[in-house]
């Protein structure tokens, strides 16, 4: 478990860190911005408009030009011209990076840094219950139960306790508490050691509760808080249909952030919670079996010694 926390810490600091850098967005030229120069090597663009010039090379004709005869001019070719990116192309890219998750995180407004700490908190949550009762699953021993019952039956105890003791599953290490303290306490034995498997199945169930529960408000106090903001710059002609935009988004995106969240944590509450009823109908099973049988076999002790009483009474009588 403290594996896992330093995880989320350290995934909570890089995700703080990542949205504090976000890139800024690249910004077009104004318009009456003079144009780029270009190379020193690249051609020289020519005016459509403009008149027809000679090479600066060629000397210029020595006389007038006669009537018939023709003018020949060289032009410069026009330097191709490089094509801007589309778009499309632009959306996409922007889509696939992280640059529109930052955007919609920072137009959710300050609401959304306690939600993405609530959901930080329950992805670490879910992620170690999951290794919890995968564990749990592995660590179950039906057949060694089976055993045990049966040499309970058999009346060995010892080997029953034998059976019992250094399992990882927590039905046998109910079990083996019971056979060590039965003399004492067997039925108080029993509920001590239900309870403290129980208590280890149910960590963290009331963390989840809460996110499933605190989840939804902030998404409903974002909204809110977005409505007020929105509110705010009606008076302003200019800025108004922008900032009510602004803030609408605002509240839209706090609230599906918080409903996200919510329902992602209470799928898995609700499986583990169930689970956790799962394990304790099993630990009650065991402990009424392992009571009966007990007592099934003291009852029979007890049958045996008043047995053997009135025969050693009668023998001494003789």
């Amino acid at each position: 478990m403290k594996t896992l926390l330093i995880i989320c810490l350290c995934s909570l600091a890089l995700a703080l860190a990542s949205l504090a850098q976000s890139p800024a967005p690249p910004q077009a030229p104004p318009p009456g911005a003079p144009p780029q120069a270009a190379s020193p090597g690249a051609p020289a663009a020519v005016n459509p408009a403009a008149p027809a010039q000679l090479p600066t090379g060629s000397a210029p004709p020595a006389g007038p030009a006669a009537p018939g005869a023709t003018v020949t001019a060289t032009l410069s070719p026009a330097p191709a011209t490089a094509q801007s990116p589309s778009p499309a192309a632009e959306s996409s890219g922007g889509l696939v990076g992280s640059n529109w998750l930052i955007d919609k995180f920072h137009k959710g407004g300050p609401i959304m840094w306690p939600i993405l700490i609530v959901s930080i908190i329950g992805l670490t949550v879910v992620i170690e219950r999951i290794f919890w009762w995968t564990a749990r699953w592995f660590r179950r021993d039906p057949k060694r139960i089976e055993k045990v019952f049966t040499a309970i039956e058999n009346g060995d105890l010892t080997e029953a306790s034998k059976l019992s003791r250094g399992s990882r599953d927590p039905v046998l290490r109910m079990m083996w508490n019971g056979l060590n303290h039965q003399h004492a306490s067997l039925q108080g034995a029993l509920q001590v050691a239900a309870g403290i498997e129980i208590k280890r199945a149910g960590r963290f169930l009331v963390v989840m509760d809460t996110l499933v529960t605190l989840a939804p408000l902030l998404g409903l106090l974002g909204t809110i808080t977005g409505l007020i903001r929105s509110f705010s710059f009606l008076g302003n002609e200019e800025l108004a249909v922008q900032a009510v935009t602004g803030g609408i988004a605002e509240a839209l995106i706090a609230t599906a952030c918080g409903l996200g969240i919510a329902i992602f944590a209470l799928i898995p509450f609700n499986f583990f919670t169930s689970r956790v009823s799962n394990l304790e109908f099993e630990l009650q099973t065991a402990a009424t079996n392992l009571e009966v049988m007990l007592g099934a076999q003291s009852a029979e002790r007890e049958m045996e010694i008043a047995g053997a009483a009135p025969a050693s009474g009668k023998g001494a009588s003789i």
